[in-house]
């Protein structure tokens, strides 16, 4: 059972307040327990997210990763936000970066891909105690100025204060307008497969 913060002091309030004013400590109460809630939830950021994708096709292995994306989430709501930065993926070879930014994701025009949503099952997760919990994520992903609602799972590892965020998902090209030249089309996954992962902390004031 949860122990709230605040109400332990009631016993010692009910000993020392005569009857008639217990309306003005139960009301004195729920304002502390109030406080103590609200002192729990906070806001956990990150400006290093580690964003990896996958194209596998029989003809050709395609890798990039950014580490330099930023994510916030809300404890008390599960609202989340994350963005990175199109030119911040980098490639094994410099010229399919090159055709990454220029011809698909077009990063000159349309420079980040962002989510913007919620966790599900927020009660789940107690961010006040160390532990692994799953959980999934609803919202809106932008990319090539596409949005598209989509549903994610993951992991959230509570530990001392920090969160570390690990969810892996697929992308459809054709969801994101993103358009694959005939020349290369078998060698380019019609779903690009995507790893994040991240430490979100308390944001510093």
């Amino acid at each position: 059972m949860r122990v709230f913060p605040g109400l332990g002091i009631l016993p010692f309030l009910k000993q020392i307040t005569p009857f008639k004013h217990m309306k003005q400590v139960l009301l004195l109460a729920l304002v502390v327990l109030a406080f103590g809630t609200a002192a729990t939830a906070q806001k956990l950021f990150t400006r290093d997210a580690r964003i990896q994708f996958d194209s596998d096709t029989p003809m050709e292995k395609i890798q990039a990763i950014n580490k330099s994306g930023t994510a916030g989430l809300d404890t008390e709501t599960g609202r989340m936000e994350w963005k990175v930065l199109i030119k911040g993926f980098v490639f094994e070879k410099a010229l399919m970066q090159e055709h990454f930014n220029e011809n698909y994701l077009e990063s000159d025009k349309i420079p980040s891909a962002t989510f913007k949503g919620e966790l599900l099952n927020p009660k789940d997760v107690n961010f006040a105690k160390n532990g692994s919990y799953n959980v999934r994520a609803k919202g809106k992903m932008t990319i090539h100025g596409v949005e598209k609602v989509i549903e994610v799972p993951g992991t959230l590892v509570v530990e001392n204060g920090k969160v570390r965020v690990n969810t892996n998902f697929k992308v459809a090209c054709a969801d994101f307008d993103i358009a694959i030249p005939g020349v290369v089309r078998d060698k380019v996954a019609k779903e690009i497969a995507v790893k994040v992962e991240a430490v979100l902390e308390p944001r510093s004031k």
